[in-house]
C-alpha cells in the first residue's frame, strides 16, 4: 500500500501522540520520515529534540574518557549570538577554538544535554565511515564498483558506478530532490512499497534511470549516501551507528551517546545513510575537533585533505566527501533548515550551528549563515 502524504502526516501525528505506529506496521519507518518535511515550524521546534521519540533509533555509544572543552574567553559577546539565533530561529551556536569554548548558545528548548538532528550533515559522518572501512581493509577502494558489494545493482544505473562516484554524487543517475515537492525522488525513495525480504534503498534505487556518464555530472542525491550506508553494512556487517560508534565516538571523547534514526530499532535494522544521526551541540563540536585534528588511526593517513577538498564543482560550490569545501580553505557540514558545522584549520575553529530555519534551504539564510562564519573568523583574527 503507499499512502499519501496527507495520510501519512495523520499516521505521524497520532504516532506521536498514541504510539499508533506499533498499531500500523504497514506504514513503514521510511514512509513517516518523509512527513517530516511538511511538519509546521512548531512541531519541528518540539521534535527536532527528539526524534529518538518519534522514530526507531540506533544509539551510539560514548567512550568511558571525555574530551574536555574547557571555557575560553567569550569571542562575542552573547547578545550578539542571542540575536542571530532569534532572526535565524536557531537551537544551538558553539564556537571553539583550541578547543576551547569561546562561545555557546541555546535555544529552542535545547539544553547542553539535549540531542538535536543532523539531517544532511549525517553524509560527511557517512562518508567518513568509509574511511575507516578502507582503513580496516572491509574495502579495498574507492574505485571499487558498486556492484562488488551490492550485486542487486548489476543491471541498473549503478552498474559501473564507483564507491567513489558514489559518495561524490557523480553517479550519473537521474535524480530529483526537491524538499517542497510530494513527488521528489528524497519523498519516493521512502514512500515507495518494496517486497517483504527486500531493502528499500537498494529496490528503489536500482529502478532510476541513467542521465549521464558516471563521473561527468553532479547532483544532490540523498539517495546516493542512503545507498553507501547500505554498501557499508554489507561490507562490514555492522551497523552505522556501531561503525560510528567504534570508530569515532569512543574515541572523540563524546560526552553523550548519540542516535542515528533506523528502519527498525533492532540488531537487523539499517540506519539512513544520508541524514538521522541526532547529538548533543558540544559533541557535534568534539566531532569537528577529532576531524581537525586528523581522525586519529581510524581512517587513512591523509583521508580528511582529501575527503575536504574540492572532488566536484556543485553548481556555484564545490563537493568533498560529504563536506562542502569553503573558498578560504575551511570546510563544512550542511544539512537542511539550519545545521551546519564550520571547521577552519587554520584559525583552529569549530562553529556549530543547529537550528529550525522557516524553511528547508534558502539563499537568504545562507548568507546570514556565511556572513556569522565571517563574523568569527574576523574576531578569531584580530585575536579577541
Amino acid at each position: 500500500m503507499r499512502f499519501s502524504l496527507a495520510t501519512l502526516i495523520l499516521i505521524e501525528l497520532l504516532a506521536v501522540r498514541g504510539g499508533l505506529a506499533q498499531r500500523r506496521p504497514e506504514a513503514s519507518v521510511g514512509q513517516r520520515l518523509a512527513a517530516d518535511l511538511t511538519w509546521t515550524q512548531a512541531q519541528r521546534d518540539d521534535r527536532f529534540g527528539h526524534m529518538d521519540g518519534i522514530f526507531p533509533v540506533h544509539r551510539v555509544a560514548r567512550g568511558k574518557v571525555v574530551r574536555p572543552l574547557p571555557a575560553g574567553k567569550r569571542l562575542l559577546p552573547d547578545s550578539q549570538v542571542d540575536d542571530l539565533m532569534r532572526a535565524e530561529h536557531l537551537a544551538g551556536v558553539l564556537v571553539l577554538q583550541d578547543g576551547r569554548v569561546r562561545n555557546e548558545r541555546y535555544g529552542l528548548g535545547l539544553t547542553r544535554a539535549g540531542h538535536w538532528t543532523s539531517f544532511s550533515m549525517t553524509k560527511a559522518v557517512t562518508d567518513t565511515l568509509v574511511g575507516v572501512a578502507l582503513r580496516q581493509g572491509k574495502l579495498h577502494s574507492l574505485d571499487d564498483g558498486v556492484t562488488t558489494y551490492l550485486p542487486e545493482m548489476k543491471g541498473s544505473a549503478y552498474d559501473g558506478v564507483t564507491v567513489r562516484q558514489l559518495m561524490t554524487m557523480t553517479s550519473g543517475v537521474r535524480w530529483n530532490e526537491n524538499y517542497t515537492s510530494t513527488d521528489a525522488d528524497n519523498v519516493r525513495l521512502y514512500t515507495t512499497d518494496v517486497a517483504p525480504g527486500k531493502d528499500a534503498t537498494v529496490e528503489y534505487m536500482r529502478t532510476l534511470p541513467r542521465a549521464s556518464a558516471p563521473g561527468t555530472v553532479w547532483h544532490y542525491n540523498t539517495g546516493e549516501t542512503d545507498l553507501l550506508g547500505v554498501l557499508l553494512r554489507r561490507a562490514t556487517g555492522r551497523t552505522l551507528a556501531a561503525q560510528l560508534s567504534g570508530a569515532i565516538w569512543s574515541h572523540a571523547g563524546m560526552e553523550r551517546d548519540a542516535t542515528w534514526i533506523a528502519n527498525d530499532a533492532g540488531p537487523t535494522g539499517e540506519e539512513f545513510g544520508g541524514s538521522g544521526l541526532s547529538a548533543s551541540l558540544r559533541d557535534f563540536g568534539r566531532l569537528g575537533l577529532w576531524v581537525m585534528d586528523g581522525g586519529g588511526s581510524q581512517v587513512p593517513d591523509g583521508w580528511f585533505a582529501e575527503a575536504t577538498k574540492s572532488q566536484v564543482k556543485a553548481g556555484g560550490a564545490a563537493y568533498g566527501y560529504g563536506w562542502w569545501p569553503q573558498p578560504d580553505g575551511s570546510f563544512a557540514a550542511l544539512g537542511i533548515f539550519g545545521q551546519s558545522i564550520l571547521i577552519d584549520p587554520q584559525r583552529k575553529l569549530v562553529v556549530v550551528m543547529l537550528g529550525d530555519w522557516d524553511q528547508a534551504t534558502g539563499s537568504e539564510h545562507s548568507k546570514v549563515r556565511a556572513a556569522f562564519w565571517h563574523t568569527v573568523q574576523k574576531a578569531a583574527d584580530a585575536g579577541r
